[in-house]
């Protein structure tokens, strides 16, 4: 049997599975390690898949996202957040809407601090969400301004999305 003649079964075999609504990448993985052991050999392809997965979790440029997330538990754990809106609302709470502002700012100072947007919103929306309710600020602008504060998580260096594209365009 040809390989040609070998692909379109296993190409043949993914969309089967892909159909019966296998996850994508289940699918693909369980297609091409067929595909694999049925042109070279079953004990090369647990060879490879023994030498990959050491491979991946060696990798030193992305262990650095674990240890953002531990960073960021501690920052939260130690109520460093609170502590980063107290800060900032001292600094430019006395101004109109200044409650606001530094709630942007101390969502700022913890995304660089986490590099996720999700864990600042949601750690952020701890601290500053029962403050600006009882200062009696509309429901739509204290959750737009905790949803825009967070995402600059992501957007300030060093995040996981930064740190991946570096990784890839190395």
């Amino acid at each position: 049997m040809s390989k040609v003649e070998i692909i379109s079964i296993v190409s043949a075999g993914m969309m089967v599975l892909i159909a019966l609504r296998v996850p994508l990448g289940a699918a693909m993985f369980i297609a091409g390690a067929a595909g694999y052991a049925w042109i070279v050999g079953y004990l090369p392809l647990i060879n490879y898949l023994k030498g990959l997965f050491w491979a991946r979790f060696s990798v030193y440029d992305l262990s650095v996202i674990p240890l953002f997330l531990l960073m960021g538990q501690f920052a939260s754990v130690a109520g460093f957040s609170r502590s980063l809106f107290r800060a900032a609302n001292a600094w430019i709470g006395w101004v109109k809407g200044g409650v606001a502002q530094a709630a942007i700012i101390a969502c700022a100072c913890f995304g660089a601090i986490s590099g996720s947007s999700v864990a600042t919103a949601a750690t952020m929306s701890q601290v500053v969400l029962p403050e600006m309710k009882r200062l009696n600020y509309s429901d739509r602008l204290a959750t737009g301004t905790l949803a825009a504060g967070g995402t600059l998580g992501i957007l300030l260096p060093p995040s996981f999305i930064l740190i991946i594209y570096s990784f890839l365009a190395e």
